[in-house]
């Protein structure tokens, strides 16, 4: 079990990934390098995902049971909507199919939208983060 001070750190430090990830997808897109750029939100998305499971001492090493936590925990419940459940079940997906589905390419448009949608979840992460518990 970590200490709250170094659990803070943690926790900043995955959020300042996550922000820089939101800043890496735009100059990627501005490339046409999409195939990166969709499996950059997801992992931006991932850090912030990890962030918030630190401040309520929830770990684990497997993607699926981090996001079901979050559903579970987050979305279920109703402390946020549900929305937020669908950008990160769709920001795994793409990710999954950009790595593992051949000849797969995205269109600039959607992921314009995806990096939006990426901006959106990582805010409502930061909020909760300022929040109490659950």
């Amino acid at each position: 079990m970590i200490g709250d001070p170094e659990r803070n750190s943690l926790i900043q430090f995955r959020i300042n990934q996550a922000n820089e990830a939101i800043s890496e997808v735009s100059r990627l897109i501005e490339a046409d390098m999409l195939n990166i750029a969709v499996n950059r939100i997801y992992y931006g998305m991932f850090y912030s995902l990890n962030a918030l499971a630190l401040k309520y001492e929830f770990s684990s090493s497997k993607h699926l049971q981090l996001i079901g936590w979050f559903n579970k925990t987050f979305v279920k419940p109703g402390l946020v909507d549900i929305k937020y459940g669908r950008i990160l079940r769709d920001a795994f997906k793409n990710r999954s199919d950009g790595d593992y589905v051949p000849f797969i390419t995205f269109e600039k448009e959607d992921v314009q939208t995806m990096h939006e949608n990426m901006k959106l979840f990582i805010s409502k992460i930061e909020d909760i983060l300022g929040d109490a518990s659950p």
